[in-house]
């Protein structure tokens, strides 16, 4: 019983400590000014304002494309990998870590010379983030899709498919996807709320995105800001909370029903 009220204790603490912020971001941004009482206006003014749309719509079509080029990218190299060469494993971990360790402005001063020939050659539109937000992805995407590797037997699966005359396309997409699927879809969401939530390299290579532009209207209505950011915030809750419904569902749908014993064939009697 002492373990239980324990337990309750510490969520309670973690969910209170959780929680507190969001509710004070909510009450601030409905705060009604000198008449008191409470007003809505800020949470109204987010389809208002053209250039918080424009940021917004900006966003979401990086993180699509960040996740569709990460998933591209990393999928094929990591399964390659795990079937080839086995002892490069350690090398990619390293490589795809190694953003970890290195902060966003040491990023951006090796990365901006670079941009200069990306905004040449496609146009300084805001979408050519994509290619440093995969950068910034890889450890989190890297984990995820590892995870999922691991978990299944890709070699004994692969090698079935493939000596049944199934192309290596064939079992990435039908042998391997399937499988690792919840891990792709955990990889895909972390990389959607880090591009949600992403400021540095964005301000510092002055491309405008949703947080650029949540910083820029903050200088001149903290409600409609405060609403913003509270609204990303629950965008990517949603997102994790369907991540867990999804896998639960996935989890309940692969549980195996016991077989029914089979009968012992008939057989005639022996007389004496």
């Amino acid at each position: 019983m002492s373990v239980r009220l324990f337990r309750y204790g510490i969520l309670l603490v973690l969910g209170t400590f959780f929680l507190l912020p969001l509710f004070a971001m909510l009450e601030f941004s409905t705060r009604g000014g000198l008449e008191g009482g409470r007003d809505l206006s800020a949470w109204r003014a987010i389809g208002d304002d053209p250039q918080l749309v424009d940021a917004i719509l900006t966003s979401l079509q990086l993180a699509v494309l960040t996740s569709v080029l990460m998933l591209v990218l990393l999928l094929p190299t990591m399964v390659w990998v795990h079937l080839r060469v086995p002892v490069l494993r350690r090398l990619v971990e390293f490589l795809c870590l190694l953003p970890l360790v290195i902060p966003a402005i040491v990023l951006v001063v090796g990365i901006a010379p670079l941009y200069s020939w990306v905004t040449y050659f496609l146009g300084d539109s805001s979408l050519t983030l994509t290619f440093v937000y995969v950068v910034l992805v890889l450890p989190y995407a890297f984990r995820a899709l590892e995870s999922g590797l691991s978990a299944m037997d890709l070699r004994t699966l692969s090698e079935a498919a493939r000596s049944l005359g199934a192309g290596w396309g064939t079992v990435l997409l039908r042998v391997v996807l399937p499988g690792v699927r919840g891990a792709v879809l955990s990889a895909a969401l972390l990389t959607v709320a880090l591009v949600l939530g992403e400021f540095t390299l964005a301000s510092l290579l002055n491309f405008p995105n949703l947080q650029v532009a949540v910083n820029l209207i903050g200088k001149r209505d903290a409600a409609l800001s405060i609403a913003v950011s509270l609204a990303a915030l629950l965008l990517a809750f949603g997102l994790l909370l369907a991540l867990s419904i999804v896998g639960g569902r996935r989890r309940t749908s692969r549980e195996v029903e016991p077989l029914a014993p089979t009968p012992a064939p008939a057989t005639d009697g022996v007389r004496a």
